[in-house]
């Protein structure tokens, strides 16, 4: 389905240079803020009070988030678990107060506002289990990467892989760039985020990826940078389509999610924004610096041994 068809390729490998210097000017920026503001994590990285509560009637998650909040709490958790009724609230550490003096001045402050509410349950969460989840999430982004390496290289080539991981890690930093550098909370959504921006990003390299080869096979007369403007240029219609109807859905749960959709939206935002831009101007161009070319993605057909032969067809 396409709802427009360019008929003149667009010379997108002739700014290659400008475009991947200004994308690795964003890329030290990211990793500058990273290291010099850090990430702000949430509770589940960091440690913190966690709280069950019941309500009788449906739970009003923003009246209660503005409850606790106006506790002197900047960075409570405040979401519906189970029914609507049930809502978990995860409390950051707080310096002078234990665990049990958390709950006991949240719970009061809930049943000023509504008498029957009740306790489920409390808990501290040390910040171990951080670690543990800071641990288990870099496990998994390197188990993705190798896995793209290798699905990339059996596929297509290596180069191929190469240039996709390279293009996939400079979203992810930017991603994390921007949350350390406007101190936006860091929490588990946000990972998941992360990762599906990961998968989303490689899925737009392959497409443009299998487009270069049938350019390849297709063209034999165009130089490589020709093949992969060529290949973009095709693949326009198809990537406004996609990535506008994923945006209008990432949009919506930005919108109308509630506080706890809203970072994980953001991070899928910005992850599909550079997304497009990586899979164009940073894989495709790190590809063609390699020097990736017909001969590597199509094998020169068998030639026919008669055909060569000196003495095929010569009279017995």
């Amino acid at each position: 389905m396409e709802f427009f068809r360019i008929k003149k390729d667009i010379p997108f490998m002739k700014y290659a240079l400008w475009l991947n210097a200004i994308s690795l000017l964003t890329f030290v920026l990211a990793v500058f803020f990273l290291f010099t503001r850090g990430l702000h994590l949430s509770v589940e990285f960091t440690g913190g009070t966690v709280m069950e509560v019941a309500y009788v009637q449906s739970a009003d998650v923003g009246k209660i988030r503005e409850t606790v909040s106006g506790l002197g709490y900047a960075d409570v958790i405040v979401q519906n678990f189970g029914t609507s009724r049930d809502v978990m609230i995860r409390l950051p550490v707080q310096k002078g107060a234990t665990s049990a003096q958390q709950s006991e001045q949240v719970l009061t402050a809930l049943k000023a506002a509504d008498p029957e509410v009740t306790l489920r349950r409390t808990e501290f969460v040390g910040p171990q289990v951080g670690e543990e989840l800071v641990h288990s999430g870099l496990m998994a982004l390197g188990m993705v990467i190798l896995g793209i390496v290798i699905y990339l290289a059996f596929r297509f080539e290596w180069k191929f892989g190469v240039a996709a991981v390279i293009a996939n890690l400079h979203d992810i930093v930017i991603i994390l760039g921007f949350f350390a550098f406007f101190q936006w909370e860091f929490s588990l959504a946000v990972l998941a985020g992360v990762l599906a921006v990961l998968g989303y990003s490689v899925n737009e390299s392959v497409v443009i990826f299998d487009r270069i080869r049938e350019a390849f096979r297709k063209f034999r007369k165009l130089s490589t940078p020709e093949v992969i403007d060529h290949a973009i240029t095709s693949t326009m219609s198809r990537t406004i389509i996609t990535h506008a109807s994923t945006e209008a859905m990432v949009l919506s749960m930005f919108f109308f999610g509630g506080p706890s959709l809203h970072y994980f939206a953001l991070a899928l935002t910005i992850g599909i924004l550079f997304g497009i831009y990586s899979s164009v101007f940073v894989a495709a161009a790190i590809a063609m610096w390699l020097g990736v070319k017909r001969e590597d993605l199509i094998k020169s057909p068998k030639k026919d041994h008669d055909a060569n032969d000196p003495n095929a067809g010569a009279a017995v």
